[in-house]
C-alpha cells in the first residue's frame, strides 16, 4: 500500500468517526458546525455520541467569555447544576443565550472558570436529578485547550484606534509608507 492509499484511508476513517468522536472523553476542540476552535469541550468519563455530558467554554460574538453545559440529557440542560468542583459543591444556574450548547452557565465571579482551568476534577449533575449519580469531568489539559479556544477573544482594535508610539514611523512595505 503506498503512502497515497495509506493518506486516503486514513481521511476516510476520520471522516466516518469525525462526528461519532465528538463527545469523546477529556478536552478538546469543539465539533459542533461553525464552533471549531473557539470553544474546548471538556466531556466526561463515560461519554460517547449517544449519552454525553460536557462543559464547554467558548469565545462568544461579543468577545465575552461563555460557559455552557452541553448534555444528552433528555429533559434538556436549562435549569440548576450542582458541580463539585475540587472538593467545593455550588449550584450553578444556567441564563438564557444562544448558542449550539444545552444551556450557559450563569458564573457572575468566576469560580468555575477559574476552577475548570486550573482545577482536577468536576463532578456535576442537574439538580433535578439527585436520584442519579454524579459524571465526572477530568480536568487535565484543560488549561492548554481553554486558553486555546479564548485566544480568540481578544478583541480586534482597528488600525485608526490603535495608540501608536510617537518615535515609531508608519508601517512600510518594502519602502513604502502604506
Amino acid at each position: 500500500m503506498g503512502p497515497h492509499r495509506t493518506a486516503a484511508l486514513i481521511g476516510l476513517t476520520l471522516l466516518c468517526v469525525g462526528p461519532a468522536a465528538g463527545q469523546q472523553p477529556g478536552w478538546h476542540y469543539s465539533p459542533l458546525p461553525e464552533e471549531g476552535d473557539r470553544a474546548s469541550m471538556g466531556c466526561a468519563r463515560e461519554s460517547n455520541a449517544n449519552e454525553f455530558a460536557c462543559l464547554v467554554v467558548r469565545c462568544e460574538d461579543d468577545y465575552a467569555v461563555g460557559l455552557h453545559v452541553y448534555t444528552s440529557r433528555p429533559a434538556g440542560d436549562a435549569g440548576t447544576w450542582e458541580m463539585t468542583l475540587d472538593r467545593e459543591t455550588r449550584l450553578v444556574d444556567t441564563i438564557a443565550g444562544t448558542s449550539p450548547y444545552g444551556a450557559r452557565l450563569d458564573d457572575p465571579d468566576g469560580w468555575l472558570l477559574d476552577g475548570l482551568r486550573h482545577g482536577t476534577f468536576v463532578y456535576l449533575r442537574h439538580y433535578n436529578d439527585m436520584d442519579k449519580a454524579f459524571v465526572f469531568i477530568d480536568l487535565s489539559g484543560s488549561f492548554r485547550s481553554i486558553a486555546e479556544a479564548l485566544h480568540w477573544c481578544a478583541p480586534r482594535v482597528p488600525p485608526g484606534e490603535q495608540i501608536g508610539s510617537p518615535d515609531v514611523g508608519p508601517p512600510q512595505n518594502n519602502g513604502e509608507a502604506q
